[in-house]
């Protein structure tokens, strides 16, 4: 048996260069790795065939239409293994909320799956093949990394090695799932001084997590060009955002194509009083969490 923690992610900065002619985007982000997760157990069968249930979150359809599901199904015809497991996932990441909760369940599935039948080392670049044929951010959630550079469709990957202490995050859902393809569908993208203008302070940024020097006063950095189609037309993203900074975290983010919202704040005392704060809202779930 293999139990596998599958991590959400915020995105630090997202800037959409271009649209592609495949009609995917390219991106320039910085992904991050936080605590909280899904859990997904894995074991061997005596029965033939994938047998996934799932528990938590809202109903999501058959088993077959589940990430999970189709990174099994790669995975097994990839290596030539004939499929007998069990797989639950227990559902913790809120749905529709830009954290990136599906691709880290497809990835978590590929890597308990290697554990499981005892795949080499040499075999992850296969593994990464998949994961990126099943989502553009499942590659990410492949690394053991916190901290990620990602460009084209967001599989391109520059692991980043932080310095010094990252801040503290308070984590909110405002209770209503976003979907991604009807983001990009209502996005503009920006004209192309003002794209060079953030690809520039992405550059920048990036070097303030190498030094360990990202501060408050660093924090204009964050950025998210998909809160432009977001937040005008998603008022509980909106409202969820301004409480957030009106309760003084010291700096405040959509993350992905939300719905969540995310501050960053120093210290773990002032992140528990603004999570406490946000908690009492109805209709919030609110995580008290860190990079990890």
């Amino acid at each position: 048996m293999v139990k596998i923690a599958a991590r959400a992610k915020l995105n630090l900065f997202l800037e959409v260069t271009r649209r592609r002619p495949d009609g995917y985007h390219d991106l320039a982000t910085l992904f991050a790795r936080i605590g909280l997760a899904d859990a997904l157990t894995l074991r061997r069968s005596a029965a033939p065939g994938i047998a996934l249930k799932v528990e938590g979150g809202p109903a999501l359809g058959k088993p077959q239409d589940n990430i999970v599901y189709k990174a099994a199904e790669k995975f097994f015809a990839a290596f030539g293994i004939s499929p007998a497991v069990e797989i639950k996932l227990k559902k913790n990441i809120p749905v529709g909320a830009g954290l990136g909760g599906g691709s880290s369940d497809g990835a978590a599935a590929l890597l308990g799956l290697a554990k499981l039948y005892r795949t080499p080392r040499s075999a992850f670049p296969r593994l990464m093949k998949i994961a990126a044929a099943i989502g553009s951010d499942v590659p990410f959630f492949m690394l053991d990394e916190v901290l990620a550079e990602g460009r084209g469709r967001g599989e391109k990957l520059k692991p980043l090695k932080p310095a010094g202490r990252l801040p503290h995050i308070v984590l909110v859902y405002p209770g209503v799932p976003v979907y991604t393809k009807d983001v990009y569908g209502n996005l503009k993208l920006g004209a192309a001084p003002e794209i060079k203008a953030r690809l520039r302070e992405f550059s920048e940024l990036c070097s303030f997590m190498k030094k360990g020097a990202f501060v408050p006063g660093q924090s204009g950095r964050l950025f998210n060009r998909l809160e432009d189609p977001v937040l005008p037309r998603h008022k509980a993203v909106r409202l969820a955002r301004e409480r957030l900074a009106g309760l003084g975290a010291d700096a405040v983010l959509m993350s992905g194509s939300g719905a969540c919202v995310f501050g960053l704040c120093r210290g773990r005392a002032k992140a528990a009083l603004i999570a406490k704060a946000m908690g009492r809202i109805k209709g919030y779930r609110v995580f008290l969490t860190k990079f990890c």
